[in-house]
């Protein structure tokens, strides 16, 4: 029988990254250092995530025919065992394209032109949707919304009807339509994306178990609201817990959020508990934040699992409401 694996639908981009000494201003040509080319995107970066700690990995995308970009996108996921055969081309399109200034203290700085992400037809949706009826029991569907939302729909009905676990990166949060968030296993909203789903500002923990009470009774099962400090709140039926980050010194903090939803959906893979889950995903994202790029910086399952025990002992208990 096959092994379940992480089924990531979503955006696959070709990032053009360079460090700067301060944001990006109107009329101010600025000078960066250290440019580099990667590969990246949403979709793109969870699979290769799932693949470092040691899962199968199914990407569920479209790149544009401009071969060279294409390939800067897809290279470093072929290289990691990533499953493409899930990657269609739109011949007309161009790869999706992420232009980013990493600050001096690790914030970052996107321009995204979606491109191919955006180019999906009916057959290569019915394609995608035929991946997630065949994928083995077990398997976990991450879906961000990097592409339409509608494609994230009829994906997420099938591996509803399957039973398979769902976890949602509800970015860019204007996207998301709310009833679509129930019954999924997990949602992984950042500060503005969780004030975005629920009106509320989260500024620390107690906002932060606020919107995840909101979004427990939109019928997601366990949401996951990341905090601008690294850290997370966690809820699910008849527990919440605050997860404050380890000490780490942020280099980049590009694709951090993608590490934590990768982390999570192999820890759901693997039947951890929800406060082993949230405290693994907090672990992957915040050693993801400790070296340069995205993709190049994820940990290894060694690594997480070295800080996973701090993580477990310094979360502590929440009242649920």
């Amino acid at each position: 029988m096959s092994r379940p694996l992480v089924l990531s639908l979503g955006s696959v981009n070709a990032d053009f990254q360079l460090r700067v000494h301060g944001p990006p201003e109107p009329g101010r040509t600025m000078l960066g250092e250290d440019f580099v080319r990667l590969g990246g995107g949403k979709a793109a970066n969870v699979a290769f995530l799932a693949r470092r700690l040691g899962q199968e990995a199914r990407l569920l995308a479209r790149v544009g025919g401009d071969e060279p970009l294409r390939e800067q996108a897809l290279g470093p996921l072929r290289a990691a065992g990533v499953d493409l055969a899930g990657v269609s081309v739109a011949a007309d399109c161009a790869t999706g394209v992420a232009l980013i200034a990493v600050l001096p203290d690790g914030r970052k700085c996107i321009l995204l032109a979606g491109n191919a992400n955006d180019a999906w037809d009916e057959a290569k949706l019915r394609a995608a949707v035929a991946a997630v009826e065949a994928a083995p029991a077990g398997s976990v569907l991450v879906a961000d919304y990097e592409v339409p939302a509608h494609v994230v729909a009829r994906t997420a009905a099938v591996a509803r009807a399957r039973g398979l676990p769902i976890v949602i990166d509800p970015s860019p949060a204007e996207r998301v339509e709310l009833a679509a968030l129930s019954g999924t296993a997990a949602v992984t909203p950042n500060p503005v994306e969780a004030e975005g789903l629920t009106g509320i500002a989260v500024d620390g923990v107690a906002a932060a178990a606020e919107a995840a009470h909101r979004l427990r009774t939109l019928g997601v099962a366990m949401p996951c609201l990341k905090l601008g400090d690294g850290g997370c709140v966690v809820a699910w039926g008849g527990g919440m817990v605050a997860i404050p980050p380890p000490q780490v010194t942020p280099v980049d903090r590009t694709g951090a959020g993608d590490a934590f939803a990768g982390a999570l959906a192999v820890a759901l893979l693997e039947r951890r508990h929800p406060r082993e889950a949230a405290c693994f995903a907090v672990a992957a994202a915040s050693l993801a934040v400790t070296a340069h790029g995205s993709q190049p910086a994820y940990p290894a399952r060694d690594e997480v699992e070295r800080l996973l025990p701090s993580l477990l002992e310094a979360a502590h208990d929440l009242p649920v409401s």
